[in-house]
């Protein structure tokens, strides 16, 4: 542990922001794996219904800055291509 007062609180400012990161990753990765579910099963209008959560997921994920925003747009594309080739 840190000595220095400043540098104690950053440590546990850090674990704060840590915590809540990963809670947030947490969500989104199980949001996307409902659609990942969703696609196997070959059900498009659950995928759909799971793309649409799983993207405004990570789109709050992304405004919190969580993710990158081309990480995001990415993943968007690809859960999004993943739906639209279900017949």
């Amino acid at each position: 542990m840190a000595n220095i007062k400043s540098a104690k609180k950053r440590v546990l400012v850090i674990e704060t922001k840590t915590a809540r990161n990963k809670a947030i990753k947490s969500r989104v990765k199980t949001y996307v794996k409902k659609v990942d579910a969703a696609v196997a099963a070959g059900d498009k209008a659950a995928a759909q219904v799971a793309l649409r959560d799983a993207i405004s997921e990570l789109n709050k994920a992304a405004s919190k800055g969580v993710y990158h925003k081309n990480t995001v747009a990415r993943k968007v594309s690809r859960l999004s291509l993943a739906v639209n080739k279900l017949a």
